[in-house]
């Protein structure tokens, strides 16, 4: 376990200490009694007919650590909560399908949701109270623990009957909401007109000056950007692309952006991309660079590329465990407050620099990165300012370069040679905790991420690093031939979940389209199989959160609008209509023709709450082309076709090898029976351009290919 884990070491552990969840460990030795999820504590609450406790939230929160501090260490406000209901613990990120239940609860019940998600729960687990973040005490309008705790407990044992009959009405809004955004509207057509109405309502939200969509707080979405970049590529229209470069742009220049170590923050708190709240999650970094990818791909600007080759320098580094998964996130906290790794004085600034570098690469510094002396941070309590900064670029590299008299080379070189120093000095510093669980879904997502960038940017070394990846969850996440949600410290556990199966489905999909070795396609379809046995609805459509069988999951959702990450039910379409161009199986393009019948009301109503789901009815639409090469593995002249297909941008193309060795094309045609008796000619290794499986004749030439495929 990473050894930034903050508790008292000194008080008595609770049931949490035996815990694999860094969130959970947390809370071990908390005067709260607590118990973690699972049927132990429901039985103890049947047994003493006393309600549960239910506290979620996850290792990297903020807020989640301002409650624990506030009243989850606090022995009055324990004392209070043991003797009036059995606490239970949960980490989010552990059970998404648990957390999303109740924050659908909490959602209905107050408008608003958030970690920490506070719920209270009858004993058979239906809710009757919910809310998120509770004060010690009441203040600025908001209840406090010491005054809620007791009134819960009045109206458990005074009007039990009408607990009983809010907790009824709850689970059954929880299935009404279920059925509605899940799309009981199903059978709506989808086409290009959704495509465009989603554009429009992107457009309409994006800030023209700064990049990105809405106002404070602003979330990166790459999402979004996916979507917008197939959009330009639809429609040629440049609009689309310009506003996937501005954001990618402000947020590079914002503090948002980790300018010393790299890496994205969660979110900015401003509509500036300047004052970030300060997690870092690896499903932000491995969708951000897939957005850079892709976006380098569509305009072979360089910049995209170094974006996308930050965020992997980062990863490699602080979230990669030795046995090549990578950790869930770092905290935003580190010596009892928020950002206090990441901000800098400018006399902090000026003794980290002079003393590395000298006094005129700390003045280049102030200039550079906005540095001043009142500062740009608040304290988060007084909102004053602190004197400290959060490093930013004050303008861009250009206007920089220009206002200095220098050459934009030389103003890079030298915030490199600052950004050293920097990093030499803030080593030193007390470092955030690490949540190093390692998640299969989260995984898939990076896996996805270093693969394209391995394909497209012809780097063996990102292909390398995703394919270990992809081994260490296939090899040490399993339970029988299922993958399992969670490895920590040798230990895996935890039912995997579809989207789990959806993500690594996407980044096995990656692996194979950066080596084109046969293994990946086997893979992928292996775990497209088990996404379908185990979590296809038969009756509308679509796959479920939760397999078929975890009792502890009162309403068995579908999700399809997209959040931080995008949703199982529209990664498992875009994922089955890839699989289903490649291997040309009718069962997978099928499925995925399904999923979007299933969920097209919902889609239809707000296109744009849907990104992920825009990618795979662009893809759906087409119009899509398969590629077959045929050739030699390794020889010269298999290389100059496949060089020739690497790093453009083609969305809906899809390329499949069937190699010359008997063996291996064995091997592809019982994948891809389609592409039995495409051959080599005469002897030379050949391209098969295909639409929708028909084929044009083979040729050898790489330039009457990419005619072929316009």
């Amino acid at each position: 376990m990473s050894d930034r884990v903050d508790s008292d070491q000194d008080a008595r552990p609770n049931r949490l200490i035996s815990a694999s969840s860094p969130y959970l460990l947390q809370h071990a030795t908390n005067p709260v009694d607590w118990y973690p999820w699972g049927e132990e504590a429901f039985e103890r609450a049947r047994d003493e007919d006393r309600p549960i406790f239910l506290s979620i939230g996850y290792a990297t929160c903020h807020w989640c650590h301002v409650m624990a501090h506030e009243s989850f260490e606090d022995p009055a406000v324990a004392a209070l909560i043991n003797d009036a209901f059995i606490p239970v613990k949960l980490d989010r990120e552990e059970r998404p399908d648990v957390d999303a239940v109740y924050m659908t609860v909490c959602q209905l019940m107050t408008g608003h949701g958030g970690w920490p998600l506070t719920v209270v729960l009858t004993p058979d687990l239906r809710p009757f109270f919910a809310g998120t973040y509770f004060p010690r005490e009441t203040r600025h309008g908001r209840i406090g623990m010491l005054e809620l705790v007791p009134r819960l407990r009045g109206l458990w044992e005074e009007r039990r009957d009408e607990i009983e009959e809010s907790a009824t009405h709850a689970v059954r809004a929880i299935r009404e909401v279920e059925a509605r955004s899940a799309g009981d509207e199903s059978g709506t057509a989808l086409d290009a007109s959704t495509l465009r109405r989603a554009f429009e309502e992107l457009e309409k939200r994006y800030d023209e000056s700064r990049g990105g969509f809405g106002s404070a707080p602003k979330f990166p979405t790459p999402h979004n950007l996916l979507f917008l970049l197939r959009w330009h590529d639809r429609t040629g229209d440049r609009r689309p692309l310009e506003m996937v470069e501005r954001t990618l742009g402000s947020m590079r220049r914002g503090g948002i952006f980790d300018h010393v170590g790299f890496g994205y923050h969660r979110y900015s708190t401003d509509a500036r991309w300047l004052l970030p709240h300060f997690e870092k999650m690896l499903y932000d970094q491995a969708l951000l660079a897939m957005a850079c990818v892709e976006t380098w791909e569509a305009t072979r600007d360089d910049r995209y590329r170094r974006f996308a080759e930050e965020i992997f320098e980062y990863v490699r580094r602080d979230l990669l465990d030795p046995g090549g998964g990578f950790y869930s996130a770092e905290d935003a906290d580190s010596e009892g407050r928020e950002g206090a790794f990441y901000v800098w004085s400018r006399a902090e600034l000026d003794e980290a620099l002079e003393s590395r570098l000298g006094a005129d690469d700390a003045a280049f510094a102030r200039d550079v990165f906005g540095v001043a002396a009142r500062g740009n941070f608040a304290d988060e309590a007084t909102g004053r300012m602190t004197g400290e900064n959060i490093l930013h670029l004050s303008r861009p590299i250009e206007r920089i370069a220009a206002d200095r008299g220098q050459s934009v080379e030389e103003v890079e070189a030298g915030i490199e040679r600052i950004r050293g120093a920097l990093l030499d000095a803030r080593g030193g510093r007390p470092r955030p905790l690490l949540d190093d669980k390692i998640l299969a879904d989260w995984n898939g997502l990076m896996i996805a991420a270093l693969a394209s960038a391995g394909r497209s940017f012809a780097d063996p070394g990102a292909t390398g690093t995703a394919e270990r990846a992809a081994r260490f969850v296939l090899d040490r996440m399993r339970d029988g031939d299922a993958l399992v949600h969670r490895y920590r410290e040798g230990r895996s556990g935890i039912e995997a979940g579809a989207a789990d199966y959806a993500y690594m489905l996407w980044g096995t999909l990656e692996l194979y389209a950066a080596t084109l070795e046969t293994d990946w396609l086997e893979t992928s379809c292996e775990l497209a199989r088990g996404l379908v046995d185990r979590f296809w609805d038969t009756q509308r459509g679509g796959v479920y959160t939760s397999a078929a069988g975890v009792a502890d999951v009162i309403v068995r959702q579908r999700e399809i609008h997209d959040g931080a990450t995008p949703s199982a039910n529209a990664t498992s379409w875009y994922g089955l209509l890839r699989l289903a161009r490649l291997t040309g199986s009718a069962e997978w393009a099928e499925r995925a023709e399904a999923i979007g019948a299933a969920f097209g009301g919902a889609i239809a109503r707000a296109p744009s709450a849907h990104a992920m789901s825009l990618v795979a009815l662009d893809l759906a639409i087409g119009p899509s082309h398969e590629v077959v090469i045929a050739g030699r593995r390794g020889a010269p002249d298999t290389s100059t076709l496949l060089s020739a297909l690497r790093g453009a941008y083609r969305p809906r193309t899809s390329v499949l090898f069937r190699p010359a060795e008997p063996e291996d094309a064995e091997r592809v045609d019982a994948l891809a029976p389609f592409a039995a008796g495409h051959e080599p000619v005469d002897g030379g290794a050949a391209a098969y351009v295909c639409r929708d499986f028909a084929c044009q004749r083979p040729t050898k030439d790489a330039s009457k290919m990419l005619t072929l495929l316009g």
